[in-house]
């Protein structure tokens, strides 16, 4: 049951507690029924940031083997996979934006690409202002680093489904909120507003290293939101790439802007199924805070049974909000199509109705601003950057190739 693999994973948690509180770096499990599950959780506890110390580097404790004996190689290895993704999402989230801009984050994609098998490919400044993503361009008019869009292709070895499902990222590698800045207590952990990217990231890395048979494409619109003399301010006009204009009024409302050219991007592929994942809000976190994942969107019934079912199995739970039609009359704009706020009420949901302006296909918005950046240790991940998104996904993923 999802209770009972939850309860293993924290039993896994608990004995990377202890192995770190004696500093011992190596384990062998035993493979009783749930070991995999217990390493799962285990993993998930013992990952730790180090990449950036200088001085202090060799006093850093990490688990350096974890062996499960008697173990069978297929289970192993999506083991493996899974909490490998996980750790790589995790790192990206918990790189500076000194060490990780969107250039880099590109960079960091390609490689992983040609590691696990799956395609990659980066369109930059002149490409993307041929497809006219004025969100994308907008948010990054404030920066000296120049935007890039990531696409990244994967259909295994025996996938059926011939139309994808298509993962979008949102990529906001520092989010200082622009000309509408953000009080520097707010500021300090903005390196994670490309969360939904790394989850996407993540999530490729799992399927292509367990070689699943799905057909996916993940879109990525990365940049840094920062202010400068060029910036976007409170009530400009932008023009997304299907035409839709948006008045913005607030310029720390900038992931949807980037997500709207990215979910009009998507529609290319003619997807099965659309997610997105966004720190997007913090009315999603007030909501909810860091123990679940705010969801809505368009989908059918038995998509989002599917989706419930993978969130009860890895523990990265959903909340479903009304996607309601209503929800459009708090995001009119007196001069242009829409505008990027709603006001004070019902933030979560303005953001999502803001996105499906911007879609004609099947479509889930997962709202992640609570459980993907922790400001102390819950359940099996201490603080930082979780990769919430991963394992709920792979979970996802490999159930649909087996429907």
């Amino acid at each position: 049951t999802a209770d009972g693999l939850h309860a293993l994973r924290q039993l896994g948690a608990d004995l990377g507690g202890i192995l770190a509180k004696n500093k011992l770096r190596h384990v062998t499990l035993d493979a009783q029924p749930g070991a995999l599950t217990v390493a799962e959780g285990l993993a998930l506890n013992a990952y730790r940031f180090t990449k950036l110390f200088g001085i202090k580097a060799k006093d850093q404790w990490s688990l350096d083997q974890l062996d499960v004996v008697g173990t069978d190689r297929a289970g192993f290895a999506q083991w493996q996979a899974l909490t490998e993704g996980v750790s790589e999402a995790r790192d990206l989230i918990n790189t500076p934006v000194l060490q990780l801009g969107s250039l880099e984050l590109a960079a960091r994609a390609e490689e992983l690409a040609l590691e696990h098998g799956f395609k990659c490919t980066v369109l930059h400044k002149a490409q993307i202002e041929a497809l006219k993503m004025g969100g994308l361009l907008g948010v990054n008019k404030g920066s000296v680093d120049p935007p890039v869009f990531i696409v990244l292709e994967y259909r295994g070895e025996g996938a059926t489904q011939e139309h994808p499902t298509v993962l979008v990222g949102k990529g906001v590698v520092y989010d200082t909120g622009g000309i509408s800045l953000k009080p520097s207590n707010f500021m300090e952990d903005m390196k994670c507003d490309m969360s939904g990217a790394a989850a996407v990231i993540g999530t490729f890395c799992a399927v292509a290293a367990a070689k699943l048979p799905v057909n996916v494409v993940g879109l990525i619109p990365a940049t840094d939101n920062r202010l400068n003399g060029n910036a976007l301010v409170p009530g400009d006009v932008i023009t997304i790439s299907n035409g839709v204009t948006v008045e913005v009024l607030n310029t720390d409302a900038e992931g949807r802007l980037i997500l709207a050219d990215a979910l009009h991007y998507a529609k290319k592929y003619q997807p099965k199924l659309v997610i997105d994942l966004a720190t997007l809000t913090g009315a999603a976190s007030r909501a909810i805070g860091p123990y679940a994942t705010v969801a809505m969107g368009t989908a059918d019934r038995a998509t989002w049974d599917a989706l419930q079912a993978s969130a009860g199995m890895t523990h990265e739970r959903l909340v479903e909000f009304p996607f309601w039609d209503d929800y459009k009359d708090l995001i009119k704009s007196e001069i242009a199509d829409i505008k990027n706020i709603g006001g004070a009420e019902a933030g979560m949901i303005t953001a999502g109705k803001f996105l499906e302006y911007f879609i004609d296909y099947p479509y889930v918005h997962l709202d992640i601003a609570g459980p993907a950046f922790l400001d102390r240790a819950i359940t099996y991940y201490g603080k930082g950057g979780t990769g919430v998104g991963v394992r709920l996904l792979t979970h996802f993923l490999t159930a649909q190739s087996r429907a």
